[in-house]
């Protein structure tokens, strides 16, 4: 499985907040394995959008979409609990 490039917004976010390493770890983690216990998969409501998320860490999450059979493009990062 392959994350296409982050926009350069999402990456002054992870910045801003500290959470460029944990990402990259996440990011590596899902690139080999997308149902590692430790990125927490979900497939968000509603569900016929097919929008996903997986975990950065306990509180901020990766919301991201699939653009091809391999592929998938992050298209936002949020506090999951606002």
């Amino acid at each position: 499985m392959k994350i296409l490039p982050l926009r350069k917004e999402l990456e002054e976010y992870l910045k801003a907040r500290g959470l460029a390493r944990k990402f990259s770890k996440q990011k590596k983690l899902f690139e080999e394995n997308i149902f590692h216990p430790g990125l927490n998969m979900e497939l968000l409501e509603p569900r016929h959008m097919h929008i996903y998320s997986f975990r950065i860490d306990r509180k901020y999450r990766a919301i991201f979409v699939f653009v091809g059979r391999e592929t998938v493009e992050v298209v936002d990062i949020n506090n999951h609990y606002r």
